[in-house]
């Protein structure tokens, strides 16, 4: 392997991980932190903030939303973000580029939610029924949770705050759109760069697009990437013909490779962009949650496993009825534990542990 792939690898962990910090510093950081309802052994966003919070505990994130003034939306994916973030994705138009109106049940949702303030979904049931309607994962949902979840996405809503993981919404009061749909696409995609550097450019240009068409912003993701790179926002560094972008001051943080092993989400920034996982540590990793139990390699939510710098396989990590984690690991060919290498493993584990430790659970990070 060439010493840029080396490099390039580095600054690929530790220009994301960086030193543990508090929970507001990470989340403005990063400025977005993907979601997922799967609880193996924690939720995406879980396990992605336990990394880099300092006395990070499952659920902080939801029991500081409030406090740290985030809102729940959709970027290129769902997830978490600072205020000053959502507000550049609205107003959406509809799929015919029109401005959205709700009507029937969404308007007779929107017109409850106005009267009553936050609005929980099982309040809706209490006055429309239960009739169900089809859903984005191919099975049912009350259709009065598609409509206050339609009403969200075209910004009338905002999720207040999460009842044991439900969504509790009310009237989204968002400040006049000072930025033009140009400008929209060039600032998230700057926000994409940073959160994903060093990204592959041909993974940020398809990340900005996917943000264009949730948002139903008519504008080229290529063009702001572009506009990006010619004004030394994001700067280019090719690595065996392949461009990445990263913003000026992106740095590797440390002289030398830290001897900690780390279980990383299979949607934490470090190896979001698969092809950058494949190009840079030389095998394929893939989530296997949706796919059939008989055609999995790794498990149902493999969380990659990395040594330092190096992506060296793959852990799955359960509750017990005990209540103690259970992990399963699995090498790629070539790695052989170390004596070193199986500490720090141990010390991982009892970090994971900690962190999912209800008896702790009424201590915050800050």
């Amino acid at each position: 392997m060439s010493s840029t792939l080396e490099h390039l690898r580095a600054l690929a962990v530790s220009g994301s991980l960086g030193r543990k910090t508090t929970l507001r510093k990470v989340v403005d950081r990063l400025g977005f932190v993907q979601y997922d309802p799967v609880r193996r052994p924690a939720r995406a966003q879980d396990l992605i903030l336990h990394q880099r919070v300092a006395g990070y505990r499952a659920g902080d994130l939801d029991r500081r939303y409030q406090e740290l003034g985030l809102d729940e939306d959709h970027l290129h994916v769902y997830g978490a973000m600072p205020a000053s973030v959502s507000r550049l994705l609205h107003p959406r138009l509809t799929r015919s580029n029109a401005k959205y109106e709700p009507s029937g049940l969404c308007a007779d949702v929107f017109a409850m939610v106005v009267e009553r303030g936050p609005t929980h979904p099982s309040d809706l049931t209490q006055r429309f029924g239960r009739v169900s309607a089809a859903n984005d994962w191919g099975g049912r949902s009350a259709a009065t949770t598609r409509a206050l979840e339609e009403l969200h996405f075209y910004g009338l809503l905002r999720v207040l705050h999460r009842d044991n993981g439900t969504k509790v919404y009310e009237p989204a009061a968002h400040e006049p759109q000072h930025h033009s749909a140009r400008e929209r696409v060039r600032l998230v995609a700057l926000l994409i760069g940073r959160a994903l550097a060093p990204i592959s450019e041909g993974s940020l240009r398809s990340t900005v697009a996917q943000y264009c068409h949730n948002s139903r912003v008519a504008q080229s993701g290529r063009e702001a990437v572009d506009q990006l790179i010619h004004d030394d926002m994001l700067r280019v560094r090719v690595v065996d013909g392949v461009r990445y972008l990263s913003p000026p001051g992106f740095r590797i943080r440390g002289a030398e490779q830290p001897r900690e092993v780390r279980f990383v989400a299979p949607f934490d920034p470090i190896v979001w962009d698969r092809q950058r996982f494949e190009h840079l540590w030389g095998w394929q990793y893939r989530f296997e949650a949706y796919m059939p139990a008989a055609k999995r390699r790794f498990g149902y939510y493999a969380l990659p496993l990395f040594w330092g710098h190096d992506a060296i396989g793959w852990v799955n990590c359960e509750r017990t009825a005990a209540g103690s984690l259970a992990v399963s690991r699995n090498f790629i060919d070539g790695f052989a534990p170390t004596r070193l290498f199986k500490g720090a493993f141990d010390v991982e584990v009892s970090r994971m542990e900690s962190m999912l430790d209800t008896m702790t659970r009424g201590k915050v990070a800050r």
